[in-house]
């Protein structure tokens, strides 16, 4: 048990360490802990950021009670959850400690500027890495390229809110799934 908590500890203390950007630039490392631990598979964190999503509080967050309840229930929840927001705590206090002294500096604007496309070209890999699993595993292929294509066109066509698109999305596979 002591192992577990130390795994859980390790890795969501890295991503609360290292996903500099928000929720979303947490992807990478969850899609990661796919390979190396059973507490959930690429299907489920699919399924969980479209819940996360649409529930209050940071993905990563989200993600990481989830593999903690699954992995030992609601003690290794919280401690997950926990190992995740320290980091953020940490630096936080720190950062608003140092706001005022660096907040002007032309190296912290730049780290910050270049920061950026990397996290993009994370949530990227992340993003295809997910698709192929999703359209790899979908029940009808037909269906959910369907529903992806026609859903692209629309979002190109019209500036829509995300949770729209997640809506419909979430509302088309439950009625596919009802109707199998």
């Amino acid at each position: 048990m002591i192992n577990l908590y130390l795994c859980l500890f390790k890795e969501f203390i890295q991503i609360g360490l290292f996903s500099f950007g928000g929720g979303y630039a947490t992807l990478p490392f969850l899609f990661d802990i796919t390979k190396h631990y059973s507490w959930y598979s690429p299907q489920e964190l699919t399924q969980m950021i479209a819940v996360a999503t649409i529930t209050p509080g940071p993905v990563g967050i989200n993600v990481a009670t989830y593999a903690g309840m699954k992995a030992g229930g609601v003690l290794t929840a919280l401690f997950a959850t926990f190992s995740e927001v320290l980091p953020a705590l940490i630096i936080g206090i720190l950062v608003a400690k140092l706001l005022k002294k660096f907040s002007d500096n032309f190296y912290v604007q730049s780290a910050l500027w270049a920061l950026k496309p990397v996290s993009c070209a994370l949530l990227s890999v992340v993003a295809v890495n997910l698709f192929k699993q999703n359209i790899i595993h979908c029940a009808n292929i037909a269906f959910g390229w369907s529903l992806f294509s026609m859903l692209l066109l629309v979002s190109l066509l019209r500036n829509k809110d995300p949770l729209w698109y997640i809506s419909i999305s979430a509302i088309a596979g439950i009625m596919l799934i009802l109707l199998a």
